[in-house]
């Protein structure tokens, strides 16, 4: 039997990165030390620790988010994992952006909401540690 959503949440650690990451609007496609890169037919966009800014070119930023790093216990058979995640933060009014890799899931969240996001997370089962 399939494990509940529930169960997987439960076996599924949360990391919180301890970095302080920016989300920006990209001029060139060099991945360097970059945590993300997303190139679309519109614009390239990245995500980032603070101290790759200086050397990377962009039009926009937006800052400061932490970076929430869900190790999902059973990737692509877990229905309403992700919405379960976005769904509890948006109950708390705070905004979230998703990335999705081959067996992980990640949030960045608003670095001032850290705790409230940290905390809805554990109400439903998450077991969240922040990386040292």
């Amino acid at each position: 039997m399939a494990p509940t959503l529930d169960e997987v949440i439960r076996s599924s650690p949360v990391i919180i990165h301890k970095g302080r990451y920016a989300y920006l609007k990209g001029k060139d496609k060099e991945l360097k030390n970059h945590f993300l890169l997303a190139q679309d037919k519109d614009e390239i966009t990245i995500v980032t620790e603070e101290a790759n800014i200086k050397n990377t070119k962009y039009e926009k930023d937006v800052k400061w988010f932490k970076l929430f790093e869900f190790k999902v216990a059973i990737p692509f058979l877990s229905p309403g994992f992700l919405a379960k995640i976005a769904q509890t933060v948006a109950d708390k009014k705070l905004n979230i952006l998703i990335v999705s890799t081959f067996s992980k899931d990640y949030a960045l969240i608003r670095e001032e909401d850290k705790t409230i996001a940290m905390n809805a997370l554990r109400k439903i089962g998450f077991v969240v540690s922040i990386e040292k």
